[in-house]
């Protein structure tokens, strides 16, 4: 099994989407499926129907929430001792050949969204950015091909 890090605003996220849906969603639906089926005939009954699936799928998700929260290994990079490298929770500022800039967050892959510009610590770009220095060049290689990245800045919370 793979290690699960994860950061501790990952992990507050992770646990306010669990306690939505355990204790306002879920609820919710488990009380328009009791309406339902209080009304009899089920097998055409499409609040029943759509209710019992949507709660089959909110079942699945909980568990995934709690699995993440079980397995997750908190590292705060505030606490983070070697500020001059890229370790897990560095924010850096990347510029490539062409010198088109771009920032990213290395955080846990199960807190990863890459249109916030954060990406999990297992993807290509963060494994080949990991230990570099400001004014290290990295290649990595992606689908597209190989690209080559300058580190210009690194930055952790305080």
């Amino acid at each position: 099994m793979a290690d699960r890090f994860i950061t501790p605003e990952g992990l507050a996220r992770v646990r306010a989407q669990y306690d939505e849906l355990f204790g306002i969603e879920r609820p919710k639906v488990v009380e328009t499926v009791s309406w339902a089926a209080s009304l009899g005939d089920r097998s055409e009954n499409a609040d029943y129907i759509y209710g019992k699936r949507r709660l089959r799928e909110i079942d699945r998700k909980l568990a995934h929430l709690a699995r993440i929260m079980k397995e997750a290994k908190v590292v705060d990079p505030a606490r983070q001792q070697a500020r001059d490298q890229v370790r897990f929770g560095a924010t850096v500022e990347l510029a490539d050949e062409d010198d088109n800039r771009r920032t990213l967050t290395i955080v846990g892959d199960d807190e990863a969204d890459a249109t916030a510009g954060r990406i999990g610590w297992s993807a290509p770009l963060a494994r080949a950015l990991i230990g570099a220095r400001v004014g290290d060049e990295r290649i990595v290689r992606l689908p597209s091909g190989e690209k080559s990245y300058e580190v210009m800045e690194i930055a952790y919370p305080s």
